[in-house]
């Protein structure tokens, strides 16, 4: 409770900056600054690179998931027992590494891939008080895009407008049979990958103005055929809408929205028991949840580490509907680089 206070704070006093900063500073200095060149570390595809241009990137993201819930109301590891369940989840952490690369093969089409290195943790109980400690580890599914300038302009103000459309592959690089020491199949959400080619579609406008900026993003990952374990997971559409402002000319802060909806898997993997825990029926996977995060980008403009972007993103749910007994999401953080030659 604590910890959630002191999120609440820092919210509060972000949007506080947002509102009131530097009134007394000189309005220049945030003209055409590059640090809120990119959307919060978050959002990916959100940039074009010009011919010739390379980026790299890492993100280092954690997740953090506590109790149940069933649509929009909670349930205690009793009442997701009392449904025959042999086994309650009680939390979920799931960490992730992603790799990324970009290159400008002209300068209205960059070339993006991703590479995710995933550990994923869960701790379940049964009646008796006994809890059950389940891990995963590895790579999972390798994503390859393209990211297409529909249209980017800037007018005499300085004010920069785009419009981006990336589309992609998501490839089947992840394991999606993840078993326990004891050789039992792990549930659906302890699996890495999908198993699946998966094809990737976003739409991105981007608004920059001469001390802010803002922008939005549509996408969409759509499930194709199935996998080798007789399934296929659900499809997942997303939107979010951020706006960040300048509070000096390497700094910029920001606040987002993050809307994510995910249908039930299709099919059903045969190892797995489903009345040992609720994570292992097929049809209580599925959700609908709205974030709400803030974040700060740092961009070195000095000798020292010149051109590299440092960056952090912290989101908390502020709704949550879920085909249940199902896990809910507690935190979400981000930290991020990237470097561009």
């Amino acid at each position: 409770m604590q910890f959630k206070k002191q999120i609440a704070g820092l919210a509060m006093a972000t949007g506080l900056i947002f509102t009131s900063v530097s009134s007394g500073m000189a309005h220049d200095i945030y003209k055409q600054s590059p640090a809120d060149d990119h959307a919060p570390i978050g959002v990916m595809a959100d940039h074009k690179h010009n011919k010739g241009e390379w980026m790299l990137s890492y993100r280092y993201s954690t997740m953090h998931m506590d109790g149940n819930r069933d649509g929009t109301s909670d349930l205690a590891p009793a009442d997701v027992l009392a449904q025959g369940f042999m086994m309650a989840p009680l939390e979920m952490d799931m960490d992730m590494h992603m790799f990324g690369l970009m290159y400008g093969v002209s300068d209205d089409i960059t070339l993006m891939a991703m590479l995710p290195y995933i550990e994923k943790d869960m701790v379940m109980v049964n009646a008796g008080g006994m809890r059950m400690y389940r891990d995963s580890e590895g790579f999972g599914d390798v994503k390859l895009t393209a990211l297409y300038t529909l249209d980017s302009h800037v007018n005499e103000a300085g004010e920069e407008k785009s419009w981006l459309l990336n589309l992609g592959l998501s490839l089947p690089t992840g394991s999606t049979d993840e078993r326990s020491d004891t050789g039992q199949k792990l549930p659906y959400p302890m699996q890495l990958g999908s198993g699946t080619f998966d094809p990737i579609i976003r739409l991105t406008y981007n608004d920059r103005r001469q001390d802010w900026s803002w922008g939005a993003q549509a996408g969409a990952m759509f499930r194709t055929g199935t996998n080798d374990e007789g399934y296929r997971l659900g499809h997942e559409y997303g939107f979010t809408s951020w706006a960040a402002k300048n509070i000096h000319e390497k700094l910029s802060l920001s606040l987002r929205l993050d809307a994510r909806q995910w249908d039930d898997i299709h099919g059903r993997d045969a190892d797995l028991n489903v009345m040992m825990t609720p994570a292992a029926r097929a049809d209580l996977r599925g959700g609908t949840r709205v974030d709400a995060l803030i974040g700060a980008n740092f961009y070195q403009t000095g000798d020292f580490a010149k051109d590299n972007r440092l960056a952090v993103e912290f989101g908390m749910p502020l709704y949550q509907d879920l085909d249940g007994p199902q896990l809910k999401t507690d935190y979400r953080l981000m930290l991020g680089w990237q470097y561009a030659f």
